[in-house]
């Protein structure tokens, strides 16, 4: 592939990227507003994490797809169907509706949080891919930009609801783009769809989720019906294994889970739980704590996405020198040192201070996350590189869904146990942010104060989750640099 066409391909990946980009950005930031409108606050975690469920099950799925029949036919399907679900949640009238239209977004987002990355395994060597990935990492610079202006202006001249509109447009021109400047050689093969796997696996990921996201809204209580669901979901997953190893072309070839990719699997969905809970209760705490309108919210935001981009850049060249190891090691404790802070955020916080620490929580995010990326993509060879990838996407977005319903639950029951101690009466915990469904004489500063003490709590348990990621980051395999195992083959 010559210069121009890499540069073509570039910018159909980073047209793809964006379309997420711009989603994830707008969402997290609109969603205390949407909750107030749809008077649902008890279910913000549900947006999130019914959307990742399905992007969890489509993973692993849209991974081994792109290996049977091309990228490019599996990521424009992916696109078509998050640009649908787009579509139907801007039409959504109540929070149940809503998190149903998730759910087909997530189907879409398995195949763009996943297709685009192994795209860049197979095309560009080891050296240019943290360049590559830099440059789609400036995507969500750009999306984090544009998403708070445009949003903002959204959601206070028209609704909320032109939120998942704006995306319509730039699904369709990132359709146009892939299909007309992405010329794939693939050469399909008699290849036999593993439906059984992809059925189980399916039956046993839905059943472990459950456990957490429909958990009662005030915590999640491990009852019968929840170690019913996880006594199935582990037969579910036997099940899978004995499937899959006699299975001719298996969802999850068992031989990309290597020792060290094992070890950045698990640390990726811890990581990732952390960045998703860190972009939600961020958001929270601007507009519901320091009292920023979305579009200021958004701005404070917005240096992390600079420095994720402007790290992301250089790390081919450290890895090969250094070794992944060591900078997913160091990625991840700048991300402890900047999470700490978090911790004592409160109403009177400095905001050229906040805006200093989610600087450097995004040079510790966007090091860690893009050497865990490129990690995985070497660590196997072409034929295998979309399942690996998909088993990475998996893991990393069950990270996210479990992690959203436990702190979602967390956090509900934070504010309720603040509220009890400060003798203030909720007759209505969906409609939080109406004081006509509280007592007489409670004001705004005391639910803002019980609001900063729960982000508070949040803040502690993603720092305790870090130091798990800093353990297991230090004791893990050092992986192979070489592109012996990464290399791409040319079709």
């Amino acid at each position: 592939m010559s210069r121009s066409e890499k540069n073509i391909l570039i910018f159909a990946l980073a047209t793809v990227m964006f379309l997420a980009a711009i989603e994830s950005t707008i969402v997290t930031l609109a969603i205390p507003t949407i909750t107030k409108d749809l008077s649902g606050f008890d279910l913000i975690s549900h947006v999130f994490s019914v959307y990742l469920l399905v992007c969890a099950l489509a993973t692993p799925i849209f991974g081994k797809l792109s290996d049977l029949f091309g990228r490019k036919k599996v990521l424009m399907i992916g696109v078509t169907l998050f640009v649908l679900g787009c579509v139907l949640c801007g039409f959504a009238q109540n929070m149940s509706m809503l998190i149903i239209f998730r759910g087909v977004q997530g189907i879409g987002a398995g195949a763009i949080f996943t297709v685009p990355m192994i795209i860049v395994g197979d095309v560009f060597p080891l050296n240019e891919r943290g360049k590559i990935q830099g440059a789609l990492s400036m995507v969500w610079g750009i999306a984090a930009l544009l998403g708070p202006i445009v949003g903002g202006a959204l959601i206070d001249y028209l609704s909320w609801h032109w939120i998942f509109f704006i995306n319509v447009p730039f699904g369709i021109l990132a359709l146009i783009i892939i299909q007309t400047s992405f010329n794939e050689s693939f050469s399909r093969i008699g290849h036999k769809i593993d439906f059984l796997g992809i059925l189980i696996l399916s039956a046993a990921m839905t059943a472990f989720l459950s456990i957490f996201i429909w958990g009662e809204d005030t915590g999640i209580h491990f009852d019968s019906r929840s170690f019913l669901l996880l006594a199935f979901s582990l037969l579910m997953l036997l099940v899978f294994y004995f499937v899959e190893k006699r299975s001719s072309e298996p969802i999850v070839p068992f031989e990309v889970l290597t020792r060290s990719s094992v070890f950045v699997n698990v640390i990726g969905m811890i990581y990732t739980g952390v960045l998703i809970a860190v972009d939600i209760y961020l958001a929270i705490y601007l507009q519901n704590v320091k009292g920023f309108q979305p579009l200021i919210a958004g701005l404070v935001l917005l240096p992390m996405s600079v420095s994720w981009t402007l790290v992301s850049i250089p790390l081919g060249r450290l890895i090969i020198r250094f070794g992944g190891k060591p900078v997913n090691l160091i990625g991840i404790l700048v991300t402890l040192l900047s999470l700490v802070p978090f911790v004592f955020f409160t109403q009177t916080s400095n905001v050229l201070f906040l805006i200093l620490v989610i600087f450097v929580m995004g040079i510790g995010f966007g090091s860690s996350m893009t050497t865990q990326t490129m990690l995985i993509q070497n660590s196997v060879d072409y034929e295998k590189r979309g399942a690996a990838m998909g088993v990475n996407s998996l893991f990393k977005t069950l990270g996210q869904a479990i992690g959203i319903s436990i702190l979602g639950a967390t956090f509900n029951t934070s504010i309720i146990k603040g509220f009890s101690e400060n003798s203030i009466v909720c007759h209505d915990f969906k409609k939080l942010y109406e004081l006509s469904s509280y007592d007489v004489g409670v004001s705004w500063d005391q639910i803002v104060n019980v609001l900063a003490s729960a982000v508070s709590t949040i803040a502690l348990i993603l720092v305790c989750m870090i130091i798990v990621c800093t353990l297991l980051a230090a004791v893990m395999p050092r992986p192979p640099l070489g592109e012996s195992q990464g290399r791409a083959q040319k079709r």
